[in-house]
């Protein structure tokens, strides 16, 4: 049994930890608002879950996913210890379920993250505060790579 396989997991609030964001793909697991309560993630088999992959394949750092209803990309930083997003730009199509109400909630706080977690011992995650007190938490969709 190797020693660290027992030792307490890092902070994931470390800078340091951010920096290992790039080229991994995650996917929306809970949202916590600022009072405590849970927001509803649709989920199941007539669920597409919401999804997060910053990728740096062409040279840049480029950020896609699922947003609930559409797809959506732009570019993303990792600095100061904390993921940001440039403008992101996705389909249009409408729709009327869960996903679809929850997108335009999920994008926009994509634009107000004001702390970044990043947990690398199994389980992965990553933990994303918003500036309104709600947090973001993702389980990582790629662990086998």
């Amino acid at each position: 049994k190797h020693p660290d396989a027992t030792a307490e997991a890092p902070d994931p609030f470390n800078p340091a930890a951010v920096q290992l964001l790039d080229n991994t793909s995650w996917t929306l697991a809970s949202w916590r608002q600022s009072g405590g309560a849970a927001r509803e993630i649709p989920h199941g088999a007539d669920a597409k879950p919401i999804t997060l992959t910053l990728s740096t394949a062409d040279g840049r750092r480029r950020a896609s996913g699922f947003s609930g209803c559409n797809r959506y990309m732009g570019t993303y930083d990792l600095k100061d210890g904390g993921l940001g997003f440039g403008p992101l730009a996705g389909t249009k199509m409408a729709c009327a379920t869960p996903g679809g109400e929850l997108e335009s909630a999920y994008l926009d706080a994509l634009a107000h993250i004001s702390r970044t977690g990043v947990q690398m011992k199994p389980p992965q995650q990553l933990e994303l505060v918003l500036q309104d007190g709600d947090t973001l938490i993702f389980d990582r969709a790629d662990q086998g790579s």
